[in-house]
């Protein structure tokens, strides 16, 4: 079992910036590839970004590419979403999960194993 927590969300105005943490308790953190999804009012779960389990390799949706960065510190327990030039469309629930094939590149919340509760993003115009 894996506990996660998410942290960091808030309201931003359109083109700042947020980081988002989610810290891990319980099995070995890097056995695990994690990854971040969204969902917003009304719309489906979507993917944001994915790290293998030493941080080798990062996977990131078309919407988060040049914009977002997924980091980790195994150390800590801890994986990072940092967003930038924030848009009202990335207004959404912010998930973290976790992956116990580890590769880095599940893309599908099937595929994840463990999840956070989640924390709200609110970008404004």
């Amino acid at each position: 079992q894996v506990q996660l927590v998410e942290s960091g969300g808030g309201l931003v105005q359109a083109g700042g910036s947020l980081r988002l943490s989610c810290a891990a308790s319980g099995r070995t953190f890097s056995g695990y590839g994690m990854g971040w999804f969204r969902q917003a009012p009304g719309k489906e779960r979507e993917f944001v970004a994915a790290i293998s389990r030493f941080g080798g390799t990062t996977h990131y949706a078309d919407s988060a590419k040049g914009r977002f960065t997924i980091s980790r510190e195994n150390a800590k327990n801890t994986v990072y979403l940092q967003m930038n030039n924030l848009k009202p469309e990335d207004t959404a629930v912010y998930l973290c999960a976790a992956d116990v094939r580890g590769w880095g590149t599940a893309t599908a919340s099937r595929e994840y194993e463990y999840w956070g509760q989640g924390t709200q993003v609110t970008v404004s115009s």
